[in-house]
Order: structure tokens, then C-alpha cells, then sequence
């Protein structure tokens, strides 16, 4: 197998413009875009992407969840192809990069190999994974977590959005719901390239995050019962204040994180309180609180010292409190081999890099339990993500897809 060569980069330009095409589909309203899974929006973006595959000389398949698999080239009918790609579905409000950069930069890859009449041993499999934001349906990375063997296809089927509408019959009515059995295709190496949603990168001054785990995550959703009465005339001892337990439980939140910093991290995002009246004394609150780390053992440290701390606020204040645990997957440690390969292209490409955790849930989390795998990450600015103000520079898309198909086609293996 000849050696890589360094020179073997893909057109920048050509990038910026498929990821700037594919955004007029699904526009936000402040510059980025709402593209959210099984719309008719979504149904587009998928139809311009085959159209683009097949252009590139890929064959479509489609299986049952509708993840979509581009198939290009390899001269050795027996290899087990390598796998590249991210999704195409976006928040509500959601940015131009997110997911769709990983698709994208896979694209050009069999673009520029065909460019350069490039050939390699193992097939080039491009994926787009079906609901990966969970935004619409949950849970998120719905559907590569049915590939994975997570959760089961009918399950899935069964999730619902918020008007009621079923993830099986949307996936229907927008006419991509494929005949191929889910989790049936096997894999040589599997990578994905992404905005790193975090500002770790920019503030480092680095070209490349070498993604070397992912963080694990644990979701405990806390209901707490106090008693509505007067803001105004309930004296202050006789007040059972929920509102102000789940204050006290938040803070501890933040205790715990720091106590295992620099990347152990917790916060709550989802907030219910009840009756949420500006004279009320809030009598139930339901909050979830998002607890992340790299290491196993210390999310169940956390877990265990938020729920015993919860129970010991609410005791000493006279309120019930109830956990339930939502969510969660254990942390994930990626393939040496697939992410030396893309250390080794940063590398050889001159672009600056480093190690990084992380710190979001993707679709290779679940797929690196079924084949090696390794992700890529690029800056973006100022860390922002799931926003419309999203941000990423040409230069920094280029430098991402450039590591990316170096690391891909290392691992496929160029045929002279």
C-alpha cells in the first residue's frame, strides 16, 4: 500500500458552496436553519444529497430508519467498507454546520478522489444518520442508536413529536423509509467530522480537535412538592417553598461538577414550575438535571451525591422530592488506531491540533460500539451551537475535511 501523500486535499471552495446550497433548504429566521427531522424540509435536503452522491458515482441505499448509505468505489469485493458522514437534520433553530458539515465533507471526499482518479481498496460508504438532534423526536441520535442495537426499531417508531405525530408514519409520509434492515451492514472503521460546539478549539488557537473520547452523560429529572400559598401574606417559617429547594439543589449541581473539574460539567436546561404565577409560592417544581463526564466513575459519583444532597435539602425544608433517571449512555473511549490515523493526518498536513473530549452526544458515540471509530472536529466561533448565529470559517471547514479524507482514505487503503 503506497504511503499517503500530503498534497491529497479537497477543494475548499467546492465544500463552501454544497454547505451554502444545501442551507437555502430549510432557512431559520436569523441566518441559519430550521431543517428539523421527517419534515418535508428534511425530505429535501435528503433528495439533494442522493442527487449529489449519485453524481459522485455512489449507489443509495436506505434502510428501515431511514439513515441513507452512498456507496463509492473500492476494488476489493471482499473488504468491509469504511464508513464517513454525520446528519443532515438540524434544531429549530439551529446553525448551517452542525451535523451537516460531517455529511458535506464526507461528499467531497469521493468528489476529490474521483478528481484525482484515486481508487482504493476498501469501499467509501457516505451516511446520513436519521434524527441525530432528537429536537423533534427523542431521544437524540435516535436512529443510529437503533443501528447500534440501543433501542428497538418499533420502540422507535413509537416516539412522538409534540402534536402527536409518530416517528414511523412521518418517516412514511416523507417517502424515506428504505427496505434495508437496520444494523445489518458491517464496518471496517467508521469516521465523523463536526463543528466542536464548544470554544476550546478557537481559544487554543488550534486547526483540528483529535477527538479522543466522548463524554458520557447522565439525565435525572427531579420533581419536588412543596404547598402553593401567598408570596405576600404567608409568614417565611411556614412557607414550603419549592421553587427555593430546587434552588438550593441547583447549587449543588454546580458543587458537585467543580469538585470533579476540569471536565466533569452539570447544569439543569429543562425547568418546570408550577404554578408559575408572580404572587404564587411555587408548590411543585420538575427540573432535569444534565450531569457529563469522560469517566464513568465519576458520574455515578455525581448521581449519587446529587441524589443524597437533593434528599437532605428537602428534608430539612419539609418537601418531598421523587428522582427519575431519563437518559444517559456511558462515555465513550474511540478506536487508537482510527484516531491515530487522524492525529497522523493533522500531522502530515501542517495543521495544528490537539487532543479533545467531546463534550456532546454524536452519532459515532453509538457506532463505536459496533466498528472502530474516531471523530475530527474544527472550531467554530466564540463555541456557539444550536443557534442560528452558528459560525465556522471556509478555512476551518477545509482543514476539517482535509484530516478527514486523509484518515479515511489511510484506513481504506489507495490502490496504485
Amino acid at each position: 500500500m503506497p504511503p499517503m501523500n500530503s498534497n491529497l486535499r479537497i477543494n475548499g471552495d467546492r465544500l463552501w458552496d454544497s454547505l451554502m446550497e444545501m442551507a437555502k433548504i430549510g432557512p431559520g429566521i436569523a441566518g441559519g436553519n430550521n431543517r428539523q427531522t421527517l419534515t418535508d424540509e428534511d425530505g429535501e435536503g435528503r433528495a439533494l444529497f442522493q442527487s449529489w452522491c449519485e453524481s459522485a458515482g455512489a449507489k443509495m441505499g436506505v434502510d428501515e430508519m431511514g439513515n441513507m448509505f452512498a456507496t463509492w468505489g473500492g476494488t476489493d469485493p471482499d473488504a468491509l467498507p469504511v464508513y464517513v458522514g454525520s446528519h443532515l437534520d438540524t434544531q429549530p433553530t439551529g446553525g448551517k454546520y452542525d451535523g451537516v458539515l460531517g455529511v458535506l465533507g464526507g461528499l467531497e471526499i469521493l468528489r476529490t478522489l474521483n478528481d484525482l482518479d484515486i481508487k482504493t481498496k476498501h469501499p467509501i460508504v457516505l451516511t446520513n444518520w436519521t434524527n441525530e438532534e432528537g429536537t423533534r423526536f427523542a431521544p437524540a441520535m435516535l436512529a443510529s442508536g437503533v443501528f447500534a442495537g440501543m433501542h428497538t426499531q418499533e420502540w422507535a417508531y413509537d416516539r412522538e413529536d409534540a402534536e402527536g405525530k409518530k416517528f414511523g408514519a412521518e418517516l412514511e409520509r416523507i417517502g424515506w423509509k428504505g427496505d434495508e434492515k437496520v444494523g445489518a451492514r458491517k464496518m471496517h472503521a467508521f469516521f465523523e467530522l463536526h463543528i466542536e460546539q464548544g470554544p476550546i478549539l478557537e481559544a487554543e488557537g488550534k486547526d483540528i480537535g483529535v477527538v479522543t473520547h466522548g463524554q458520557g452523560l447522565s439525565w435525572t429529572q427531579i420533581t419536588i412538592i412543596g404547598k402553593e400559598s401567598h408570596t405576600g401574606s404567608t409568614p417565611m417559617p411556614m412557607r414550603k417553598n419549592a421553587g427555593l429547594g430546587m434552588a438550593r439543589v441547583l447549587e449543588l449541581v454546580d458543587e458537585i461538577a467543580w469538585s470533579h473539574k476540569p471536565h466533569a460539567v452539570g447544569a439543569a436546561g429543562h425547568i418546570d414550575v408550577y404554578p408559575n404565577s408572580r404572587n404564587v409560592i411555587p408548590g411543585k417544581v420538575v427540573f432535569t438535571v444534565d450531569l457529563r463526564s469522560p469517566s464513568l466513575d465519576v458520574i455515578t459519583d455525581m448521581e449519587q451525591r446529587l441524589q443524597a444532597g437533593a434528599q437532605k435539602i428537602c428534608d430539612e425544608m419539609g418537601l418531598e422530592v421523587s428522582f427519575e433517571k431519563v437518559g444517559g449512555f456511558d462515555p465513550v473511549t474511540f478506536d487508537e488506531d482510527c484516531v491515530n490515523a487522524v492525529r497522523n493526518a493533522a500531522e502530515r498536513m501542517g495543521y495544528s491540533h490537539m487532543n479533545l473530549i467531546s463534550g456532546a452526544g454524536h452519532d459515532a458515540c453509538w457506532i463505536n460500539r459496533m466498528a472502530p471509530t474516531a471523530m475530527v472536529m474544527c472550531p467554530c466561533v466564540d463555541g456557539l451551537s444550536h443557534n442560528e448565529a452558528e459560525e465556522i470559517s471556509k478555512e476551518w471547514a477545509t482543514a476539517g475535511a482535509d484530516v478527514l479524507m486523509q484518515a479515511v482514505v489511510a484506513t481504506a487503503g489507495i490502490v496504485e
